[in-house]
């Protein structure tokens, strides 16, 4: 029987879309948060880390804070040489 793993979970509002974020253990000091993994809503591709659940969850809050402020419809322009 292998030992149950506690699960942290935080929901949070960001851009007007509701997140669940779980955090587990990786080890004694090492936190891993992801996006919650329920059917039809996306998972993000990095896990994100901290000391501990909550900073680990707030890492991962700051990174979709900042994608959901970056237009989706425009793509970066490229600087011309020399400027």
């Amino acid at each position: 029987m292998s030992p149950s793993v506690k699960t942290y979970r935080f929901e949070q509002a960001i851009a007007g879309r509701a997140y669940v974020i779980e955090v587990q253990a990786v080890s004694a000091t090492r936190w891993r948060a992801q996006i919650a993994r329920l059917p039809g809503m996306p998972t993000s591709l990095m896990p994100f880390y901290g000391e501990t659940p909550e900073e680990a969850a707030r890492e991962l809050t700051k990174w979709l804070s900042l994608v959901s402020a970056a237009p989706a419809n425009q793509a970066p322009r490229p600087t011309p040489a020399g400027r």
